[in-house]
């Protein structure tokens, strides 16, 4: 806390899948500020035919961010916390020294570890046990290639932590694992801080490596002696957050009804409903709806889908071909291409890995029969109005599974500043779509620690404090009979292929 000011100063930081950022949060007893201190990139490594994480310079930057936090508050931090992406982690041996350089959950030795996996189990079994989604990156089928493959690796690893555990571990030297990132793994019980251990003995994996599971909003210490004198900082607690991105992003939706659902949007976008227990059925099962953890163990309810991911592809892809293009722009060309020319299934299998997306977009094209577009505009407008229809496509699901309606769709994270994308989903879904706040992973993460400091008292009142701070902007639908029978081709397009 400030002094003579009543102000408490915590320091998030935020790392997704291209970037990180360290935001600090003033919280005044009222309302929450912002403010961005550091930013950086995370670029992921090819080394051979293996793709992994610099998990070094992602410590080195998270550092950084402590000195700018340091310097911006005159030394009044009152604690730390970290959210990362899910599914990824470090292997620590006996003497806790990191072995190797974690895997990026798109390196492709998981390929094919599903069907593995149900050689020995089988799929009803996985999803009973752990109420998880089939996806070939969870660390299930990460860890299982790494025991097919005879790792050395994982032979001599003594303790498994998940990205923001083992950033958390360097800054403090102590071993935790928290509960939301840890449910992103299909290996803990559905709704359960408890390892699924009779599934992992079946598949040969080494469950001794697990550590005990930490709920959200708890201290798991505090800045290690050599940190403090590299820094030149003093003692700062570090606060297990809602590490996982989407279950701090979560904590700022301005959730009002029990059946309101949200996007965490980003390069992924996370569609579900918060729900007390888990809801494992044939339904979710077939639609390979995921429930993941939550603050308080409350539940996601959601399914993942491709986001912003092709969007950016493209961008990159022109950037790479010397054409320097904003997303600005981007959005503009788009607008003024012609609507509903063509669709495309954004989580389709080729769209799942990076490079030359523009052609992946005209390969679909051709192969479903469609208009082929020819410029840039048309490209990212078939990108944008079917990632639309794909959020159409998982609230009928979600509607389906709870036998309610979605009444209001909320759009936070990055993903909400994109005005055309959150006009189109108001459009396809005819209800309103709220956008904001931008910052939601960072402020969930804030509320956590707050909460942890005993400075808020739960997460209804965290909302509230979100909800005074930072306005929303409301779409309204517009188009509605147009986009229904666009929406209709969109159904027959995504079945050809």
């Amino acid at each position: 806390m400030e002094e003579g000011t009543g102000v408490i100063n915590i320091l998030a930081f935020d790392y997704g899948a291209s970037s990180g950022r360290a935001i600090l949060g003033s919280f005044d007893g009222e309302k929450l500020t912002l403010k961005e201190i550091h930013r950086f990139s995370n670029d992921p490594v090819m080394v051979g035919d293996s793709l992994y994480w610099d998990i070094l310079r992602l410590y080195h930057e998270l550092k950084q961010g402590i000195l700018a936090g340091y310097k911006e508050t005159g030394g009044n931090i009152d604690s730390i916390g970290i959210d990362t992406w899910g599914v990824d982690f470090g292997l620590l041996d006996k003497n806790d020294v990191l072995l190797g350089n974690p895997f990026h959950y798109r390196d492709s030795r998981t390929d094919g570890m599903i069907d593995e996996a149900l050689k020995v189990v089988s799929r009803e079994r996985i999803y009973n046990d752990t109420g998880i989604a089939f996806q070939k990156f969870n660390t299930l089928y990460q860890l299982l290639a790494m025991v097919k493959n005879r790792s050395t690796l994982l032979e001599n690893a003594e303790t498994l932590l998940f990205i923001p555990d083992l950033l958390a571990f360097f800054l403090t030297g102590n071993k935790t694992c928290e509960y939301t990132i840890a449910s992103t793994s299909q290996m803990l019980q559905a709704g359960r801080a408890t390892w699924a251990y009779d599934l992992l003995n079946d598949l040969g994996i080494p469950v001794e490596i697990l550590p005990d599971i930490t709920d959200p909003c708890t201290c798991v210490g505090t800045l290690r002696q050599s940190v403090r004198e590299e820094l030149g900082v003093k003692d700062i607690p570090v606060i297990a957050v809602a590490s996982h991105d989407t279950a701090s992003a979560v904590i700022s939706a301005p959730l009002e009804n029990a059946n309101d659902a949200y996007i965490s949007s980003g390069t992924w976008s996370l569609l579900g409903t918060e729900r007390e227990k888990p809801v494992i059925n044939e339904k979710t099962l077939n639609l390979n709806y995921t429930n993941e953890g939550g603050i308080n163990r409350t539940v996601r309810l959601l399914v993942n889908i491709m986001g912003l991911w092709v969007y950016q592809e493209c961008r990159r892809a022109w950037r790479k071909q010397g054409i320097e293009i904003s997303y600005d722009e981007m959005d503009a060309l788009a607008e003024g291409a012609k609507p509903f020319q063509a669709f495309i299934d954004v989580d389709y299998q080729t769209f799942y890995s990076p490079g030359n997306m523009p052609e992946k977009v005209i390969d679909y094209c051709k192969k479903t029969g469609q208009d082929v577009p020819s410029d840039k505009g048309s490209i990212v407008r078939i990108v944008m109005e079917s990632l639309a229809m794909k959020y159409r496509s998982a609230v009928e699901g979600l509607e389906e599974i709870t036998g309610s309606k979605v009444p209001v769709l909320h759009i936070v994270g990055g993903g909400c500043k994109n005005k055309m994308l959150s006009q189109y989903t108001a459009d396809v879904l005819n209800r309103p779509v709220t956008a904001g706040p931008v910052e939601a992973t960072a402020i969930g993460n804030i509320m956590s620690q707050l909460i942890a400091l005993k400075e808020v008292k739960d997460l209804n009142e965290a909302r509230e404090i979100v909800k005074r701070s930072f306005p929303t902007e409301v779409y309204r639908p517009e188009n509605a009979d147009a986009w229904d029978e666009a929406y209709r081709r969109y159904k027959e397009i995504i079945k050809k292929i």
